[in-house]
């Protein structure tokens, strides 16, 4: 496929952003990014249902999220969506645990003993945005696992200390993989923009972005 100029585009490269942040285009089929829309939907479905996070200061979230293993509020981890219906969440598949080690490995050369066991999927329609944060509520430093399914996004990887400047624009594509640890495991993170039209409908999305971003919490219980 051309770019409609003519021209064939550019293949994207593989890079690391930051040290510990590695982007990895292209790295999920086109049929395993269908078979994990279709496994998105039915986790929208329940037992606790996708929505909307209020957020402590009143504000509530625009993307829609649907979590496994744990249920994430801000700004803890719980076993039942007291914030939403109550419902214990949906488990934890093994099979989304191999496929985190296996992207883990890609990235590193090594899975490192990679055990997830919670996944924050969160959906982005074309006017979504999600704000500079951290994600520290895990009680171990293993790496964040990051998919990317349907619409490109800009995703903008920071530093440690401030939601500003220095940063890092990064389109992310369906298909594409993007792994944060090491001493990149707590830099701040966003998505500043998403362009509506730009995925692949053979995927099973008519519009829309997926993330699914896998985490190990270091809980028990």
């Amino acid at each position: 496929m051309t770019d409609g100029l003519g021209l064939f585009p550019l293949p994207r490269e593989r890079a690391e952003i930051a040290p510990g942040a590695v982007h990895v285009p292209g790295w999920l089929s086109a049929g395993r990014q269908r078979e994990l829309v279709e496994a998105c939907r039915a986790w929208a479905r329940g037992p606790v249902p996708l929505r909307h996070t209020a957020l402590p200061g009143g504000g509530v979230m625009s993307v829609r999220t649907v979590c496994l293993g744990w249920h994430w509020q801000p700004y803890r981890y719980t076993r039942t969506a007291d914030d939403v219906n109550g419902a214990r969440v949906a488990p934890f598949p093994a099979w989304l645990a191999e496929l985190g080690r296996a992207a883990v490995a890609d990235a590193y050369g090594d899975d490192g003993g990679y055990a997830p066991d919670a996944a924050l999927i969160n959906f982005y329609d074309a006017d979504a945005r999600m704000g500079m944060h951290q994600d520290k509520e895990e009680r171990c430093g293993a790496p964040v696992v990051s998919l990317s399914i349907g619409d490109s996004c800009v995703f903008r990887f920071g530093n440690n200390e401030s939601r500003g400047r220095p940063y890092t624009d990064v389109e992310l594509a369906s298909g594409d993989l993007f792994v944060f640890g090491g001493p990149s495991r707590f830099a701040y993170h966003g998505v500043p923009k998403v362009y509506p039209g730009t995925g692949d409908p053979a995927v099973g999305m008519r519009s829309g972005r997926l993330n699914l971003t896998l985490r190990q919490t270091g809980l028990s219980g």
